[in-house]
């Protein structure tokens, strides 16, 4: 299965699809895979059910001289609270398939010839959740400052209407960020180093989010991300990054 062939962002996501058909990884798939269809399946219908409510909540704050502004304010407020939303699923997905994603990445990286890796099978998943549970809540971390700021930004008005965009760029980053960390947590890279060597080959790792962000858009293909994802950015890692400090 190894590959030594450069690939674009999107391609690493298309190459983590066609992966989950190998028979190596049908277990260390199917586990993540129905947590995903649960847990993400569950909060999007709920979200689209209450969306309007909490945009006209979130209009119902202007002053009423703005209210002319109501118009080209909601498609920018709606946009800023599917970006929360999206990720937020996506975080509340990850934490609790963590376990079994990070050795969903470890299947890949020794599939594609990975050394020197920590030697886990599907029944230590347990062992593994207070290392992935404390990794998620670091990338949480990491992730609300900057959500505040954007949601800050969507009031202000002129400026949020660029806001659609930051939160896409954002996002699309996190999206690599949230991925990529189990690949580089089984090598026992720390989550400040992994930031400073995807930042390397931004526009790769960018490119890679931003189709994981794009998809997720997509009713029903987008109960295949986690897995997918998963294994794309893991292939990402290994040939790209890795290979780097190799």
């Amino acid at each position: 299965m190894q590959s030594t062939k450069p690939g674009s962002g999107p391609g690493y996501f298309l190459k983590g699809l066609s992966y989950l058909t190998n028979p190596e990884v049908r277990w260390f798939v199917l586990l993540p895979l129905l947590i995903n269809i649960v847990v993400f399946g569950s909060l999007m219908s709920y979200t689209w059910q209450q969306m309007d409510s909490w945009v006209n909540s979130m209009m119902s704050w202007l002053p009423e001289w703005l209210s002319f502004l109501e118009y080209l304010l909601w498609p920018v407020l709606a946009f800023a609270m599917l970006g929360v939303m999206f990720f937020t699923f996506t975080i509340v997905g990850n934490l609790i398939a963590a376990p079994f994603n990070g050795l969903l990445a470890e299947k890949v990286q020794k599939l594609e010839g990975g050394s020197e890796l920590p030697e886990y099978e599907l029944k230590d998943w347990l062992i593994l959740v207070p290392r992935t549970v404390g990794r998620e809540l670091t990338k949480l971390i990491y992730y609300l400052p900057r959500a505040i700021v954007l949601l800050i930004i969507s009031f202000i008005p002129v400026v949020n209407f660029a806001s659609p965009f930051l939160w896409f760029g954002f996002n699309s980053w996190m999206m690599s960020i949230q991925y990529c960390d189990y690949a580089a947590d089984n090598r026992g890279v720390s989550f400040k180093q992994m930031l400073f060597r995807l930042k390397a080959d931004r526009g790769r790792v960018w490119g890679f989010g931003a189709t994981v962000a794009l998809v997720l858009l997509v009713p029903f293909i987008n109960l295949l991300i986690m897995p997918a994802a998963v294994i794309g950015s893991t292939l990402l890692w290994e040939e790209r990054i890795e290979k780097k400090t190799a």
